[in-house]
């Protein structure tokens, strides 16, 4: 091997080596010798400007520290300036605004609108001098002199607020204020705040202060959906902002602030206090005297009353977010921003279920403690009939059907049951109603009794806790509880539940949170022969000028098969014994064919009936916003006579389909009343629901050991009698023969264990 390389060329190669090294070497030293020789020239000129003593103490360090932590700041202004102007990246940024909605029901008549509803064709010159001095003396005195963040207004605004030991001043300027309505949320946050700064001063590089003013005088919100001074003007007064008088100047600048609170059609003293306040502001600002305003003081502005408009305004609020939703979806070319939608409510039930609920309230709602309801009424595809978000949207306009998480106690349960089904049970199997553990937690049933060996068809009806228990231990076999109830929580998923429902061993019966529209349009799926829907408002989408741009029936999600069919009509069959011999009797139509379930949990917090026909799903809950316990109200109470009453509004007029699994309905025994009426007799009132029995604690226990009593005679009289296998078990009511009615529905009423969290 060592003859491969001749000697000749060994010592050519490590002379070549020798080389690269010497030369590396000499580069290497002159380099750090040049740098060296710089370093000490550069050493040598700033020794000039060496500054000794108290100079140096008073002027170049402190210049210098200037210099650095300024660096700083312009690095850290920079790096929180980045996400602000990234909302200005659309260059058409001046002119976008907001959706413009006119609302029709599914007939073709306008029910509302929502969104942008500003005119801002009128020039500034043309708004009333004492409007844009009202504004200005309430919004931002010094708007002409600060270039987008009044310092000064802001430190007034935080003294005085301390003072005051709460808000009394905003800090923010028109063009903060402006920024905020163009580009970013009402979320009070750090961060929008800062993103808010930024974009007012950006504001103010690309616009003059009269097109800011002007922007903000036609884009701001001033309730009842209305956006800017003129269309404010015409809503509340019936007149164009250019024939304002300084009343009615006072109360719209008064409006910025708070427009919903201080709205005229909703609170005119509020409104008219406020509007005193802004006639304050214009003389302490020195824009009016005390006598200029005192005609204003002494006739102050009346609004247009709209009390008596009736506009389904939870729907309209819920129809426009999904028109929101529905618009992003849109090819980006897309530029129209108004349209004509037509949704699938039908007034006619719709205002059935705000009397229903608020005649239901005003009667009982006392009695029971309850002060809030909501329901929701569905086609069999998803399409919303009627929604009620609570008692009074003036008062509220917090949406309690699509917005508030409630625990839907028994009412899940015919999940459970559908899971049960899927994995092999039967309507008639039977399961024992017995103590059962998982860890250190033991379900109850209502009154501490058991039932013993019980079918699932008289486990739903009776509303058996410990029966839904017991079948997610079983459906987890030897996975455990813990994959049990993920069965159910699949199928839940499955029929159109997209809340979290966190996993606890009390899951199975309710203790988990939903929606009052999740849970109504997932009940669809049973009477739909198991084909799962999505909610929906929106029937049909044009433009101003009438083009068709989306249709739900072409362009929509369709219906998926969540279960089989045959799982979905036995689930009805079950489901059909809560209402004719369940919790659930109130809730029974003369001639058509119903099935629901009711729901009451821990502490009767929450109360809900939620139940379908061959043609309408309906859900309907009672409560307290607080989460503070009703008295002793039921499902089977206000919400099974609520969802009664509504439902025989909404099949006024409608042919009524066959429910698969229970068939057509029957019609119901005869009252005495009416036998008593036809006979010539006095006739007599019509039981409805009334306040909650009280029973005294020996009471109720004599009252359970009867009914334990009737079950274990009943139970010998099945046994005793031949079963056709044909057909399944009745259950055997005991508690219909031996209560009252209000009693029987409270203690057959399953109620939820722990309440998890409150939202």
């Amino acid at each position: 091997m060592r003859q491969i390389i001749p000697d000749e060329w060994k010592k050519r190669i490590n002379n070549f080596r020798l080389d690269l090294d010497a030369r590396f070497d000499s580069a290497l030293f002159s380099s750090l010798r040049g740098t060296r020789e710089l370093y000490e020239r550069y050493s040598a000129f700033m020794d000039r400007f060496y500054v000794g003593g108290w100079k140096r103490w008073v002027f170049v360090e402190p210049l210098s520290e200037a210099a650095t932590i300024g660096l700083g700041g312009l690095v850290l202004m920079l790096a929180l300036a980045i996400p602000a102007f990234r909302e200005t990246a659309d260059e058409d940024w001046l002119k976008k605004s907001d959706l413009a909605v006119t609302f029709l029901d599914r007939y073709g008549n306008p029910i509302g609108s929502r969104g942008i509803k500003h005119n801002d064709s009128i020039p500034l010159e043309d708004f009333p001098d004492n409007l844009i001095k009202a504004t200005l003396a309430t919004e931002d005195r010094r708007f002409y002199d600060h270039f987008g963040i009044d310092f000064p207004g802001l430190a007034r605004a935080l003294v005085t607020n301390a003072q005051a030991g709460g808000v009394r001043q905003g800090g923010s300027s028109i063009s903060q204020q402006l920024a905020k309505n163009l580009f970013l949320s009402n979320e009070r946050t750090i961060e929008r705040k800062v993103n808010e700064a930024f974009l007012a001063i950006w504001l103010e590089t690309r616009l003059t202060k009269n097109e800011i003013l002007k922007l903000y005088l036609d884009r701001a919100y001033m309730g009842g959906g209305t956006f800017g001074v003129d269309g404010a003007a015409h809503f509340y007064f019936n007149k164009s902002v250019r024939d304002i008088n300084l009343a009615e100047a006072a109360m719209l600048a008064g409006l910025f602030k708070a427009p919903t609170k201080f709205a005229p059609h909703i609170n005119l003293p509020a409104a008219r206090a406020r509007a005193n306040v802004v006639l304050d502001n214009l003389v302490d600002a020195g824009f009016m005297t005390e006598g200029q305003v005192f005609g204003a003081r002494r006739n102050p502005a009346f609004a247009v009353d709209r009390r008596d408009e009736s506009s389904p305004n939870y729907f309209l609020d819920y129809a426009f977010d999904e028109m929101r939703k529905l618009v992003d979806t849109f090819p980006k070319s897309y530029t129209e921003r108004v349209f004509v939608v037509r949704t699938s409510i039908d007034m006619n039930v719709q205002h059935a279920a705000d009397e229903a609920i608020e005649n239901q309230l005003r009667q009982f709602g006392r009695d029971y403690h309850a002060t809030q309801a909501a329901t929701v009424v569905s086609d069999l595809d998803g399409g919303i009939r009627a929604m009620v978000g609570g008692r009074d949207y003036g008062a509220s306009q917090f949406n309690r059907a699509t917005d508030a998480y409630r625990q839907p106690g028994s009412s899940f349960k015919p999940y459970v049951y559908t899971t049960a089904l899927l994995n092999g049970y039967k309507p008639t199997s039977t399961i024992v109603d017995g103590p059962v553990c998982i860890g250190n937690w033991c379900p109850q049933n209502y009154g501490h009794s058991y039932s013993g060996t019980v079918t699932l068809t008289q486990a739903i009806t009776r509303s058996i806790n410990v029966v839904p228990v017991k079948l997610s231990i079983a459906l987890g076999g030897k996975e455990g509880p813990k994959a049990g109830r993920a069965k159910i929580v699949e199928v839940a998923r499955r029929v159109g539940i997209k809340a979290p429902l966190p996993d606890t061993p009390s899951r199975p019966i309710g203790s988990d949170e939903v929606t009052v529209l999740e849970h109504a349009v997932a009940y669809a799926t049973f009477p739909n022969k198991g084909k799962a829907v999505t909610p929906h408002s929106v029937l049909e989408v044009r433009t101003g000028a009438g083009d068709l741009v989306w249709r739900w029936d072409r362009d929509g999600p369709k219906p998926k098969q969540a279960i089989p069919a045959s799982v979905a009509a036995d689930m009805a069959g079950m489901m059909s014994h809560v209402v004719s011999e369940g919790t659930a009797r109130r809730a029974a139509l003369d001639g058509i064919p119903t099935a629901g379930k009711t729901g009451t949990t821990n502490a009767y917090r929450d109360a809900w009936f939620v139940g379908y026909t061959g043609n309408f799903t309906c859900a309907v809950w009672y409560g307290n916003d607080d989460y503070s316990p009703t008295n002793r109200m039921t499902g089977g109470s206000l919400p099974a006579q609520t969802w009664h009453d509504i439902m025989v509004a909404a099949h006024q007029g409608v042919e009524v389909k066959e429910l698969p699994g229970v068939g057509m309905g029957e019609k119901l025994p005869q009252p005495a009343s009416a036998a008593t009426a036809q006979a010539g007799q006095p006739k007599t009132l019509e039981i409805k629901p009334g306040p909650p029995p009280v029973l005294t604690r020996r009471g109720a226990e004599i009252l359970v050991q009867v009914e334990k009593m009737l079950d274990d005679a009943a139970r010998v009289a099945e046994k005793a009698a031949p079963v056709d296998p044909r057909k399944p078990a009745k259950p055997v009511s005991s508690s219909a023969l031996a209560f009252p009615e209000n009693y029987a529905a409270a203690t057959a009423d399953g109620v939820t264990t722990p309440a998890l969290r409150k939202n």
